[in-house]
């Protein structure tokens, strides 16, 4: 009962702080015209957008500070290696994304980081990962808990985790193409890795782990306030990078790395469709997708923004439930 009391005070309390933060956020970015700048592709239905606020991610980076800081002075929490590790992941992509979204707005294009310079990034933010990693004393293991298969992979283990971080932190980039669609299956899975981080009493720090979701699923849940459509504020690349690799993150340490393809199914399938559509195009020179990720192409169907959204949240429930029941009730 004590977990649940803790859960549910970290969510009020990061939800209430966020909305704060939000609210002032909102005017101070209105105020310097830090824009959102869209895609010549979708000009012409999110036209309406093309003056809301970017780089929203502040409100819950800046959250998961506070209320972290808040906790460690009142010596709720202690500092383990691998909670470092989390917190540096998040906040380093949520940097990169910071430059990315800068660089965009400075320039008044789409034009960011280019792929090299980020690719450079997120590789340096894997080594400090690794290196924290073996400092923590974790094995380099893949571990399919349902089955209990462990396999030894050595220092590949490094390549992997790179990959996980990379591919998480764009699966939620592209998915956030709509009002509320990444920050809601972001909140959904946090909440889920929450409570898988709960049952992971064999981890270091695992209750700091598990608090961390917490509090990023009450800052997501005040950010949502802003975000649904109409949306009064973007995430931006300073939160899109940061939440995917947060949960590549905790997927890692929980050692539920596959179970993670699971949680966050709806990401997956935005970013398999883009490639799929990619690899199409160049064999047949045709779309094999209206339009990609795939929201765009339930929105070239007619779709209302807002079904859109609402249709792939209940996926991302429905993927988490069960999830869950392989992952901590089996």
């Amino acid at each position: 009962m004590d977990k649940v009391t803790n859960a549910i005070s970290l969510i009020l309390i990061s939800f209430i702080i966020s909305v704060i933060i939000g609210y002032f956020l909102i005017k101070i970015l209105t105020k310097k015209h830090i824009n959102q700048s869209l895609s010549i592709y979708l000009e012409e239905r999110h036209k309406s957008k093309s003056h809301t606020p970017t780089m929203g991610g502040l409100i819950f980076s800046i959250t998961l500070l506070i209320v972290g800081i808040l906790l460690y002075i009142t010596n709720k929490i202690t500092i383990s290696f691998n909670l470092i590790i989390v917190w540096f992941t998040i906040l380093s992509y949520s940097l990169i994304g910071f430059i990315d979204d800068f660089l965009i707005i400075k320039n008044h294009n789409n034009k960011g980081l280019s792929e090299k310079n980020k690719f450079l990034l997120q590789m340096l933010v894997a080594l400090v990962f690794f290196y924290l990693f073996l400092k923590a004393g974790n094995e380099t293991l893949i571990w399919i808990h349902s089955l209990n298969i462990k396999v030894n992979i050595s220092w590949f283990y490094g390549l992997f985790i790179l990959f996980v971080l990379v591919a998480s932190s764009n699966a939620v980039n592209l998915t956030d193409g709509l009002d509320g669609l990444a920050g809601g299956l972001s909140l959904i899975a946090f909440l889920t890795f929450g409570i898988i981080a709960y049952n992971t009493s064999w981890l270091s720090g695992y209750i700091e782990i598990a608090y961390t979701c917490f509090i990023l699923v009450g800052s997501l849940f005040g950010f949502l306030i802003y975000n649904m459509n109409p949306a009064k504020i973007f995430m931006g690349d300073t939160g899109s990078l940061a939440l995917g690799a947060g949960l590549g993150s905790i997927a890692i340490l929980t050692r539920h790395e596959l179970l993670l393809v699971l949680i966050g199914i709806v990401f997956v399938i935005e970013t398999l469709t883009c490639i799929i559509q990619r690899f199409y195009y160049k064999l047949t020179h045709k779309r094999l997708f209206l339009m990609t990720p795939i929201h765009h192409s339930f929105e070239k169907k007619g779709y209302k923004e807002a079904d859109i959204v609402k249709y792939f949240w209940i996926v991302g429930i429905l993927a988490s439930l069960v999830a869950l029941a392989f992952g901590v009730l089996l």
